[in-house]
């Protein structure tokens, strides 16, 4: 089962990936992940987008998919895979499709986290984190005992760069902006299933799990 999940910065989405895999024993894969890989090695295919990278360029569809699909001919993706951060456009989106057709697959589910910007921004910038273990809080869940003072080592606990409002912000934007490129044909052409992200965690997870069920 070749299964692509989508949900913003904030929303839960490694957790439920994580519970996605389990269950249907697939790999999960992650574009970032596939990049560092890729790049770390010196493989061509990272040599190329490198190349891109290098001179300010965006990496093409075309290699972005190269990538992709590398990782998908895997064998333990034989069988069906997890796809993290990808397609972020349409023609990735219809490139990923004929790869997978030519190999007897198909793209099966499109599992879209849907969760409120404000919702998302008071989570990630009330985010706190210790400096000197690196464990996390939040200004609202679960803060220290003593502010800024962790409570397992005595560091400091500060609001990191990336969980500042305007960061969270901008990265929302780009998510939005990604999405909005691809996720109109997806919607046209594969079953795409919507999930209300503001749930517990385990609600979440039964309404993600369920969407595996055949429809």
């Amino acid at each position: 089962m070749d299964i692509i999940l989508f949900g913003p910065p904030g929303a839960g989405k490694g957790t439920q990936a994580k519970a996605i895999c389990d269950k249907a024993g697939i790999p999960h894969i992650s574009t970032g992940d596939i990049f560092r890989k890729n790049l770390k090695e010196g493989t061509a295919l990272g040599k190329l987008a490198q190349s891109y990278m290098s001179k300010g360029e965006l990496v093409p569809d075309e290699v972005v998919c190269d990538l992709v699909t590398d990782r998908l001919a895997q064998p333990d993706a034989a069988g069906g895979a997890l796809l993290d951060g990808f397609p972020r456009t349409e023609v990735q989106a219809k490139l990923l499709r004929d790869w997978l057709r030519e190999h007897g697959r198909d793209i099966d589910l499109v599992i879209s986290l849907e969760v409120p910007d404000d919702v998302l921004v008071r989570r990630l910038s009330g985010r706190r984190t210790c400096l000197a273990c690196g464990a996390t809080y939040h200004v609202d869940y679960n803060p220290p005992a003593v502010e800024g003072v962790c409570d397992v080592c005595g560091g400091q606990v500060v609001q990191r760069d990336d969980d500042r409002e305007e960061t969270v912000r901008a990265r929302l934007a780009t998510y939005h902006r990604d999405t909005a490129a691809v996720l109109p044909w997806l919607s046209e052409h594969v079953r795409v299933v919507a999930v209300d992200g503001t749930r517990s965690i385990d609600e979440v997870r039964r309404a993600v799990l369920a969407a595996l069920e055949p429809a």
